[in-house]
């Protein structure tokens, strides 16, 4: 059974970083499309970042410059690097992983197959 935990959400200031960790007990983690989305109360869940097996990533317009997705193949953990934060990051971020795909990582939550709980990030003004 495949499990995704996510640890290191808070609460910070605008203008502030957090390291997001996603510890997944897939084995060859580094061959599947890995990705963070995010949920704020009341919208949809959006793609932030994915990562594929050969390391190309894609970002979200709004977290572009600011955050950076990255993975630790051997230690099978997904990070999530989010820098100068805003309000508007305010939201549940999970990590999420497409067992079917190893490249061209889609942004569409729909076809990622597996899920983490979720760790909850507030940025206050």
């Amino acid at each position: 059974q495949v499990q995704l935990v996510e640890s290191g959400g808070g609460s910070v200031q605008a203008g502030g970083s957090l390291r997001l960790s996603c510890a997944a007990s897939i084995s060859r983690q580094s061959s599947y499309c890995m990705g963070w989305f995010r949920q704020a109360p009341g919208k949809e869940r959006e793609g932030v970042a994915v990562i594929g097996s050969d390391g190309g990533t894609s970002y979200a317009d709004s977290v572009k410059g600011r955050f950076t997705i990255s993975k630790d193949n051997a230690k099978n953990t997904l990070y999530l690097q989010m820098n100068s934060l805003k309000p508007e990051d305010t939201a549940m971020y999970y990590c999420a992983a497409d067992l079917l795909r190893s490249a061209y990582c889609y942004f569409y939550a729909e076809v990622y197959g597996q899920w983490g709980q979720g760790t909850q990030v507030t940025v206050s003004s």
